[in-house]
């Protein structure tokens, strides 16, 4: 199991479009990928869960990601959120 803290860089947070591609970017690996945000864990390759996540602009979120392809899950899917999830 591999984690990492990652600051929401989008001026409007995790709404569809970037919720959508964060969840694309997870769904390219085996592992179980979530992420905690307050008090809640998000499953980060579903899109509903994701946006009821309700991730704002400037929010830390923390990825936890548990499988044989982790450490590369992990660092694709913080790369995302650092380049801006195509925004």
């Amino acid at each position: 199991m591999v984690s990492q803290k990652v600051v929401i860089k989008n001026p409007t947070g995790l709404h569809l479009r970037p919720a959508g591609i964060l969840c694309k970017e997870a769904m390219q690996f085996k592992s179980l990928i979530t992420f905690s945000f307050k008090d809640s864990t998000a499953n980060a390759k579903s899109v509903l869960s994701v946006l009821g996540a309700c991730v704002k602009c400037g929010d830390e979120i923390e990825f936890v990601c548990e499988g044989e392809d982790e450490e590369e899950a992990l660092k694709t899917l913080v790369q995302a959120v650092e380049s801006g999830l195509g925004e």
